[in-house]
């Protein structure tokens, strides 16, 4: 696959099966929190088709294709950082709740009590990328593009949960910087150390990167 040059561009809903699929199997694969919870690929499908409706309305959404096919072999969800991606989360069932605790807690570590103007802050939520691409930069030219769309359309912040090292690894390459952490062995969910099986992997990064003049707010790190 190498050389190829990809077509990137913005989410349309005619894309939502092939991101479904893209995304439920990327992560239901690699990501150490759905592995954590024992998240299946079927369960991750929904959790993602239940994202994508506000996707397609956005327009913040970046998907990279095979010009040749169309085939989506890259994609980065977003959606703006005002809305409640934790309590998207918890909603699901029974196993994305521990996920949604350990990411609602890191993000008001971030925001410190502060809530989200919607246009202010954008969110990147979900990156997949196909497993045959790995390696190339098509991750970190997703980020670049979404980010960019997001600064044309008067963002001035994009932030990021950061749950595994390759997404860390890409996100510190395009000089976001980690604003809070919590580690897997730490946290606790209902009184369990429910992450304690991928207590390696470290735990999720929240991290920023100021695309227009900087907001205030009260930055703070933790260890869990």
């Amino acid at each position: 696959m190498a050389g190829i040059a990809l077509e990137y561009r913005v989410y349309r809903d005619s894309d939502a099966d092939q991101v479904t699929a893209l995304l439920a199997d990327v992560f239901s694969r690699h990501d150490p929190l759905a592995y954590a919870a024992h998240v299946t690929r079927e369960e991750f499908a929904g959790f993602v088709r239940g994202l994508l409706p506000q996707a397609g309305q956005d327009g913040l959404t970046i998907v990279a294709s095979m010009p040749s096919t169309g085939e989506i072999v890259g994609v980065m969800l977003t959606n703006d950082g005002a809305a409640d991606a934790a309590g998207e989360l918890s909603g699901m069932n029974e196993k994305f709740r521990p996920i949604a605790s350990i990411l609602g807690e890191l993000d008001e570590i971030y925001l410190a009590g502060r809530r989200p103007r919607s246009g202010e802050m954008l969110h990147l939520y979900l990156l997949g990328v196909a497993d045959r691409l790995a390696g190339q930069g098509t991750g970190q030219q997703l980020v670049v593009r979404t980010i960019g769309n997001g600064a044309r359309q008067g963002y001035r912040v994009a932030f990021a949960e950061a749950t595994n090292r390759r997404s860390q690894h890409i996100f510190r390459k395009l000089e976001f910087v980690e604003r809070a952490q919590i580690l897997y062995g730490a946290h606790l969910f209902e009184g369990k150390n429910f992450f304690a099986g991928i207590a390696e992997h470290g735990g999720p990064i929240l991290m920023e990167k100021v695309l227009g003049a900087p907001f205030k707010q009260n930055q703070q790190q933790t260890g869990g």
